[in-house]
Order: structure tokens, then C-alpha cells, then sequence
């Protein structure tokens, strides 16, 4: 039998290009994962606080301290470690002061010299060794700040202060993230469209798709079937910071902040509790729209 050679065609520029892509795309994830590998590293580094600066921020805050309690003359102990985020500071002398002094003061020493930004503290009595106040300062989860107010009488105490770091980053998962996205990449088509999901916001020029409703924020109008229904000001700021944090917690304090604080005026959190039912019942026509009341923090705003 005689065998017949073909010769293979040959390819063109764009046709060169697009038998390239999938290595094109291959190597490009491997040079994402090691640039952001390599990023996330110097970031974590940057951001460890030295042992040696710590203990001076520890002492100078229980210099404060003292200070305040009107005692200049008694020293803090040495600065002790108890674990890889943990310190405590104790003093010489009994000491006495007002819980909101020792809140105050550790977020002025912490917000000069930065050690951390989350962080919980325990007030701890010598002898039984018990907590007799306690706080967190959490910018993720909301601070928790109980027993203010309260005057602690003279006593040996000692001070635990717990750094709350954030999890580290685990390059594993971003490896697992990058590698199987850029195999997609090899087939994936030049041009696609997300599937919307039930619920999601169309933002158009004129208004924001809420559900059934149309929400106007130039012109402070809620429109569905035809029915116009009319905001206040501080109605449309609140729903738009509501429509762009959908399925997320909003703070009140974020709300208070934006809505009165900004133009001077202050308020409590109830005023807050009153402008969201306000919305709840102008929103009342689609069931699917709920506020949701997040206890000790804000509301989150969900379209079924």
C-alpha cells in the first residue's frame, strides 16, 4: 500500500496566536501566583510589630495609667509575655480608676503607635486572678465596650491585652484559586455574560432595581406598578447605602455617621431603628425586600 504524505498547513500569524493562547494563559497564572505569593509575604512582614517597640508601648500605656489615677511615683513591672499575642502589664502599688479611663487611654496609645487595631483587654485582680472588667475593640465585628462608667476601687490589678490579628493569608488557596481559573481560561470564550441572580440590583442611569421597585435616588422616588412613592432625604441616603451593601451588614454608627453626623448633627442609634422601619413600611408592597436587625451592630439588607 503506498502511503501518501500531507503536508501540514501552515499557520499565520493570528493562527499561531491563538495555538499559543493556552500556554499564553498557563504562564501568566504561573506568574500571578508567584507575584502575589511573593506580594503577600512582604506585606505579612511589614506589618509585624517589633517585640522591643511593643514593650515600650505597653509600659508607656501603663504609665498612663498610673498617671491618672494621680500615682507618679510607683513604677510598671516589666512587661510580661503569655503567649505569642498576649502581654500583661502589672504594677508596683495597688491602683485605682474608672473603667472608661482604661478604654480611653488604650485606644489613644494604640491608635499613636499602632500595634494592632483589633485587640481585647482584660482587667485582672491579683489574687483570685480574676477578670473584673473587660472590653474588645474589634473594627470587623463591632467593639464591645460593657460596664462603662464604673469606678474600680483600689487594688493590685493586672492588665492582659490579647492582639487580635487577622488570619494570615494562606497561599495554598490562592494557588488552588489561580491554577483551575486559568484552565478555564484555555476554552473559556472571548465573550460571555453572567447569569443575573434573583435578587440582584440593576443599576441603570436613572435608578437602582430593588426587587420590584425602582429606586430614583436624584429624584427621591420608590416607583412600582405605576405607584410613586416618595422619599424623605435622609430615606433615600439610608436605602442607598443599604442598595450598595446588599446581603452585608450595615453599622448603625456607619449609618449615623453619613446620614446626620457629616452635616453636624448628632443623633442616637434609636434614630436609626426609626428610619429603617420608615423604609421597611414604604418597601412593604415586595415581600421579598427585608431588613434585618443584626443585634449589637447594624442592619442587613437582603432581596429574596
Amino acid at each position: 500500500m503506498r502511503k501518501t504524505y500531507v503536508k501540514p498547513p501552515k499557520l499565520g500569524v493570528n493562527g499561531y496566536f491563538a495555538h499559543m493562547k493556552p500556554f499564553i494563559l498557563f504562564g501568566s497564572s504561573v506568574m500571578i501566583i508567584i507575584i502575589l505569593i511573593s506580594a503577600v509575604a512582604v506585606i505579612n512582614k511589614e506589618h509585624e510589630i517589633p517585640e522591643n517597640h511593643l514593650e515600650v508601648v505597653l509600659r508607656d500605656l501603663g504609665h498612663q495609667l498610673l498617671l491618672s489615677a494621680k500615682d507618679s511615683t510607683s513604677r510598671v513591672l516589666p512587661v510580661k509575655k503569655l503567649s505569642e499575642n498576649k502581654y500583661q502589664i502589672s504594677f508596683q502599688n495597688n491602683v485605682g480608676f474608672v473603667s472608661d479611663t482604661l478604654i480611653n487611654l488604650v485606644q489613644r496609645v494604640f491608635q499613636k503607635n499602632a500595634p494592632a487595631t483589633d485587640y481585647i483587654v482584660n482587667l485582672k485582680n491579683c489574687k483570685q486572678k480574676e477578670t473584673v472588667f473587660a472590653f474588645e475593640i474589634n473594627n470587623q465585628k463591632g467593639n464591645l465596650t460593657p460596664c462603662r462608667h464604673r469606678k474600680l476601687e483600689v487594688s493590685c490589678y493586672s492588665i492582659e491585652i490579647e492582639l487580635l490579628k487577622a488570619n494570615p493569608f494562606n497561599s495554598l488557596w490562592l494557588l488552588l484559586l489561580i491554577i483551575p481559573l486559568g484552565v478555564v481560561g484555555f476554552y473559556m470564550k472571548d465573550k460571555f455574560r453572567k447569569k443575573e441572580e434573583k435578587g440582584s440590583i440593576i443599576d441603570n442611569d436613572d435608578y437602582i432595581q430593588l426587587g420590584s421597585f425602582r429606586f430614583y435616588t436624584d429624584k427621591n422616588i420608590l416607583e412600582i406598578e405605576h405607584k410613586n412613592i416618595t422619599l424623605s432625604e435622609n430615606e433615600t441616603k439610608a436605602l442607598k447605602i443599604f442598595a450598595e451593601n446588599i446581603n452585608q451588614i450595615v453599622e448603625r454608627e456607619k449609618l449615623m455617621k453619613e446620614i446626620w453626623e457629616d452635616k453636624g448633627i448628632v443623633v442616637i442609634s434609636r434614630n436609626v431603628d426609626v428610619l429603617v422601619s420608615k423604609l421597611r413600611k414604604k418597601l412593604s408592597d415586595d415581600n421579598s425586600i427585608k431588613f434585618i436587625n443584626v443585634h449589637g451592630r447594624g442592619y442587613k439588607f437582603t432581596i429574596e
